[in-house]
């Protein structure tokens, strides 16, 4: 194995750290590089091996491939069997895959991990972060994170390159640490530069987004950040707290909570999110915050049956629990973003219980320009759109009463307008 080919940049992967961490731009051979050292590593003594990302739908959404296509490249198909889910060591190595994100309860029997890879780290949530460190607690067990970064606040990179943790090795990869960088790849780096330089450190130098590209909330999160609205947030108990759902069964459901005040302001001091769980699961999940709880705001679609693993429609089975729910009023998108923009001034919201949701408002964009180059007037929806349908009706929720004024008005104009005809 002496002879195999790999960047001098990533040598580091092969020393003992906790945690062993590469970021930067496109072209920086990271991945490749990654699953090159675990399959040598796993070929000299028996390893057992996390491939894991913030969301995996199925085996396709992993590296996988990358792997399997390592394990021919390397000459290793005597060493390893790729199996349709798995890759396995002729020596008891075993690599395994799996989402964070929706499966964070699964992934707490993994203590066992010599290794846990994470790729595209930059998604990774606080709350992925929060259970998977400490589950991967054997002795010598190691984290390797490999990811191009997006925002500052995001909190991979909070975490492991703005204040990296004891044991670490970090490194900022960029195409100049890979020897192998294709030419085709450096025409297209140069085009960039010299077409559009912050787009250029961008993608090919690693360098953190001021916002993201269309970001539709980008102004009212900055606004927030900068008049501190973003900060620790004390819950009134002897004031009701108020539950905002976007809902979900086979996708994420996501839910606010918030709690309003006397001089019109709210705080907003807390998130819950996840996918594929009942119910019960959430309402448990309500209740163990020991909140006094007034109403739960729930999208016209709450009116359907068979929602999430019930044949009864959400708002039923919320009322048989003794839940007082009503329904948001339904408006086009782009009515409910321009309430959610209204309503930002007025919203304090706790960093830490709130960190992921925040992180959705950060990254809910506008979809990707078209072949003209004009961005798309609709949102793009990923997995950022949860937390921010959520926040959507919370703004439509508390806007409500003016909403119905003015539809009353414009119903009351509109029969003036149409009374010669009677």
């Amino acid at each position: 194995m002496t002879n195999i080919d790999f960047p001098i940049a990533l040598g580091f992967l092969f020393e003992p750290h906790r945690y062993k961490v590469a970021y930067g731009g496109r072209g920086g051979s990271k991945s490749w590089a990654f699953a090159r050292a675990i399959l040598i590593e796993g070929a000299k003594r028996p390893l057992r091996v996390l491939c894991a990302r913030e969301t995996q739908k199925s085996i396709a959404d992993s590296v996988h491939k990358l792997l399997a296509d390592q394990v021919d490249a390397l000459g290793f198909s005597d060493r390893y069997e790729v199996q349709k889910s798995s890759i396995i060591g002729k020596n008891g190595t075993e690599i395994f895959f799996a989402g964070l994100k929706h499966n964070i309860n699964n992934i707490r029997s993994v203590e066992s991990c010599d290794i846990v890879w994470v790729e595209e780290a930059q998604a990774v949530s606080k709350e992925s972060w929060r259970v998977l460190i400490p589950t991967i607690r054997k002795d010598g067990s190691e984290i390797w994170i490999s990811f191009n970064p997006e925002l500052e606040t995001d909190d991979t990179y909070k975490r492991f390159v703005l204040d990296p943790p004891p044991g670490a090795r970090v490194a900022a990869i960029t195409f100049r640490d890979n020897p192998r960088f294709p030419e085709v790849l450096r025409i297209e780096m140069e085009h960039l530069r010299a077409r559009d330089r912050r787009e250029y450190e961008h993608v090919w130098e690693g360098k953190c987004r001021s916002a993201m590209e269309g970001a539709i909330y980008a102004e009212e999160i900055k606004q927030a950040e900068e008049e501190g609205r973003i900060t620790s947030v004390a819950c009134d108990r002897t004031r009701p707290v108020d539950t905002f759902w976007d809902l979900g069964f086979g996708d994420a459901t996501a839910i606010w909570l918030a709690q309003a005040l006397e001089n019109g302001q709210y705080h907003v001091v807390d998130y819950i999110e996840n996918h594929a769980k009942t119910l019960e699961w959430y309402l448990i999940q309500l209740q163990t915050k020991g909140h006094l709880y007034g109403t739960d705001w729930i999208p016209w679609d709450g009116l359907k049956p068979q929602r999430m693993g019930s044949g009864r429609s959400i708002e039923d089975l919320m009322r048989a629990a003794g839940r007082n729910v009503r329904m948001v009023t339904m408006l086009p998108v782009h009515e409910g973003i321009n309430a959610a923009r209204t309503i930002f001034p007025q919203c304090r919201f706790d960093a830490i219980k709130c960190a992921d949701g925040l992180q959705g408002l950060r990254h809910y964009q506008w979809g990707l320009p078209g072949a003209n180059g004009v961005i798309r007037r609709e949102p793009l929806h990923n997995w950022a759109s949860h937390p921010a349908d959520a926040f959507r009706y919370l703004a439509t929720a508390l806007k409500m009463p003016q909403i119905e004024a003015r539809r009353a008005s414009e119903a009351r104009e509109d029969a003036g307008e149409n009374a010669w005809m009677a």
